[in-house]
Order: C-alpha cells, then sequence, then structure tokens
C-alpha cells in the first residue's frame, strides 16, 4: 500500500516531537546548572561539528557543487541574522537578553534551517516507498534526541526550564511536517534541492559553533577541558550516527 500525505505528515510530526526527549536529562539534574554554560557551551559544540561533518558527507555525496552553495548560503545567513540581532537591544525570550538571547536566537535559527533538509529528507524517501520512508524517518526522530539535548544545553543554562527548553526544541523541528509533505507530492522538484539544504544547514551551524560555542566555552574552561568535552560529544555523536546507519 502506498504511502498517503497524511502518513507522510504524521511520521514527520514524530520526528519533530522526537527532539523535545533531548530536554529529559536535566529533568533528573537542574541544581547549579548555570555552572555548566562552559560544559555545555563545549559539548554542543562537539554536537553540531558531528552533524555538520555527517550533513556535508551526505551533500557532497549527491552533489558537492550544490553543498558548497548552500554552504556558503547558509553561513551568509546566520551571520546576517546575527548582525541583525545584535543591531536589536530590545529583542528578549523572556527573562533572557543581550547576549544570552542573542544566542539562543542563533541556536534556534541554525537548528530550524536544520530541520528544513530533515523534512525535505523524510518527503523524498517516502518518495521511494513506505518501507524507506518509514527507516528514513526512525533514524531521523533517533537523530533528533542528540539535537534537542544540544539546544537544551545551551538553554537551560541561560535561565529555561526543562519543559520550555523542550518546547523550543520541538519548535526548532515543526519546519520537518511542513516541509515533507510539499517534498512528497513533488519529490522530482525537490530532490535536486537536498543537497543544497544540507549545506546550508552545515554552514550555518559551522558559524554558530566557530563564532559562538566555542570562544564561549573557552573563556570559561581551559583549552585543554575544552578540547575533551568536544572531543568527547563529537565521537559519541558520530558513533550513534554509524550504528543508526548499520
Amino acid at each position: 500500500m502506498s504511502p498517503s500525505a497524511l502518513d507522510v505528515f504524521l511520521a514527520a510530526s514524530a520526528t519533530a516531537l522526537a527532539t523535545g526527549l533531548g530536554a529529559a536529562p536535566f529533568l533528573f539534574s537542574r541544581e547549579n546548572v548555570s555552572r555548566w554554560n562552559g560544559m555545555g557551551n563545549a559539548l554542543a559544540s562537539g554536537l553540531m561539528a558531528a552533524a555538520t561533518a555527517l550533513l556535508f558527507w551526505e551533500g557532497a555525496a549527491l552533489s558537492l557543487p550544490r553543498t558548497l552553495l548552500g554552504a556558503g548560503l547558509g553561513w551568509g545567513f546566520i551571520a546576517v541574522l546575527e548582525r541583525l540581532i545584535r543591531q536589536d537591544r530590545s529583542v528578549h525570550i523572556g527573562d533572557l537578553n543581550g547576549a544570552d538571547v542573542r544566542k539562543a536566537l542563533l541556536i534556534m535559527g541554525v537548528m530550524t534551517a536544520h530541520s528544513l533538509t530533515e523534512g525535505i529528507g523524510v518527503g523524498v524517501s517516502f518518495g521511494g516507498g513506505d518501507n524507506l520512508g518509514t527507516v528514513i524517518s526512525a533514524a531521523i526522530a533517533v537523530h533528533n534526541i542528540p539535537e534537542g539535548l544540544a539546544i537544551s544545553l545551551v538553554l537551560i543554562p541561560r535561565g529555561f526550564t526543562v519543559g520550555k527548553a523542550a518546547l523550543w526544541s520541538i519548535g526548532s523541528s515543526l519546519p520537518q511536517p511542513l516541509m515533507a509533505v510539499p517534498a512528497f507530492l513533488f519529490v522530482g522538484w525537490f530532490a535536486p534541492l537536498l543537497p543544497v539544504g544540507l549545506g546550508f544547514a552545515g554552514g550555518a551551524m559551522v558559524w554558530v559553533v566557530f563564532r559562538e560555542l566555542l570562544p564561549d566555552a573557552r573563556a570559561e574552561l581551559s583549552d585543554g577541558a575544552t578540547l575533551v568535552y568536544v572531543a568527547i560529544a563529537f565521537s559519541l555523536m558520530m558513533v550513534f550516527q554509524l550504528w543508526l546507519s548499520l
């Protein structure tokens, strides 16, 4: 039986909801969470760096020129977004303002860009058949959990509750069901855009990691400790991704 647009929407919605599970570890330890800023920034850097490497790998396998084009667009998009946020000093989220709200918005921006690509991936995969779409959706759902953790590692030490961090994580993935259905219905049009989207998300992540997260981590940790936390998160994410691909 061929999948319907409703099947695709429900599968992509499940992947979005899975992102909220990344905040779950903070349910068990919330004391002195503000002290985790340095470690959280370093761990988020490692997780996002691993995700970036995989995005570029997947994009290059489809089309290296289009992936590089997307990477340039993603870098430029986040750079412009950061400048606009910096200029508007009235921007705030709840009790956050200044550098904290800028960082929160940038993380949300880069993860939302990533989710657009994942939504296209889900829709295109269902265009290849129900079984393939189910497998890809399940893999993305599991993959979204550490992405939600990366978001929570940045938001919770800056004053977000666990519930709000989970909701913001899910919100960053809402483009997945929104993009999955049109990608499924018009797979021939969306498939060529996939490497551009992968590169875009990767370029945006590279900017945030090297311009925001790593400098903040090094401001609170020694270079050695920063490297250790980044390496641990990067390695675990890569092993996790390789396990998913088996």
